[in-house]
């Protein structure tokens, strides 16, 4: 059993997880967007063509509208944006902005992929500039916010310079609010602390979502970004009750479809005290649900793996019916 203290910072993590009336879209001007809460990331339906299935899209947006999230995570690494054309990136994020409620803040991930950044006084890498030019057209289709995942190509060359260089560029030239985006699972780096604690200090970069599962590091970021208006956002469930007690503020949640009826449940337990038992038909509360993959809409994923990411979550997650 936690001590009091430690849930205390649980209890008060958990309900900035509640959705928040904004009164409408925001004006980030002059301040840093609160990104503190819950996230579902939104998967990307396809056709049976390979194309991407927008009216589905709209019909899992509105479904997932229904529950008090914070906002919504498009064009992250469950969204398979390395898939994409740019076009279809910002159709997407056109098409989530137009189904999404508007007190609900829309996250888009915009990341691009690079070249190596040699030094920091060189001139702006070319990926540095795509990831610049694709914020910049999400912004202009309805995104509130960008998350820019750790160029990592040229991963030798990514110094804790060269990522400073690069994500202040971006920061720099984005209209929007910044949120680094660290996922060594799939890109083989992590954005250093060191990075991160310096760039926690530009005006527009707001947060982290840090996917690495390294609670301890997530302390010691929470730790020494203390003094800045900045946001550490747990990228899994497996992880996100020790990041909100360290001092964590939301996730962008890898989880199943039902993953709202767990934050629901858990708060009502945590708040008010209520003994919640944990559904056993969900399974384990950090498994995948790949065995319910064959259940939905069982169209191969462009990754062509059969046992891929895509498969798993963008499978008729049947709970809810979503594509």
């Amino acid at each position: 059993m936690l001590v009091p203290r430690v849930w205390s910072s649980v209890r008060q993590g958990l309900s900035r997880g509640l959705s928040r009336n904004m009164g409408g879209r925001a004006s980030w001007e002059g301040r840093k967007v609160d990104i503190a809460g819950i996230y579902p990331p939104v998967t990307t339906p396809f056709t049976a063509t390979a194309e991407v299935d927008y009216g589905k899209l709209e019909e899992n947006l509105h479904k997932l509208g229904t529950f008090p999230f914070k906002g919504f995570v498009v064009q992250g690494s469950n969204g398979e944006f390395p898939f994409l054309t740019s076009s279809e990136r910002l159709e997407m994020v056109s098409r989530a902005r137009q189904a999404v409620p508007k007190d609900k803040l829309l996250i888009a991930g915009s990341g691009c992929e690079c070249e190596a950044i040699m030094s920091r006084t060189l001139e702006m890498a070319q990926a540095t500039q795509a990831t610049v030019e694709m914020t910049v057209s999400m912004a202009q289709v309805g995104a509130d916010a960008v998350m820019v995942v750790t160029p990592c190509y040229y991963r030798g060359r990514m110094s804790s310079a060269a990522l400073i260089h690069h994500y202040t560029k971006v920061a720099d030239l984005s209209p929007i609010p910044v949120v680094l985006y660290s996922v060594p699972a799939n890109t083989g780096l992590d954005l250093p602390v060191d990075a991160v604690v310096t760039l926690s200090q530009h005006p527009n970069i707001v947060g982290l979502k840090d996917s690495a599962g390294d609670v301890t590091r997530i302390g010691l970021i929470v730790h020494k970004t203390r003094k800045q208006d900045f946001q550490v956002l747990a990228g899994s469930a497996g992880f996100l009750l020790a990041s909100y007690a360290l001092g964590g503020e939301g996730s962008a949640c890898s989880v199943r479809s039902d993953s709202a009826d767990v934050l629901q449940l858990t708060l009502q337990q945590e708040l008010w005290g209520v003994c919640v038992p944990w559904p056993m038909s969900w399974g384990p509360r950090c498994a995948s649900w790949s065995d319910s993959a064959s259940q939905g809409n069982g169209k191969m994923p462009r990754s062509c793996s059969t046992d891929s990411l895509s498969q798993t979550l963008r499978s008729g997650v049947g709970p809810r019916n979503m594509h």
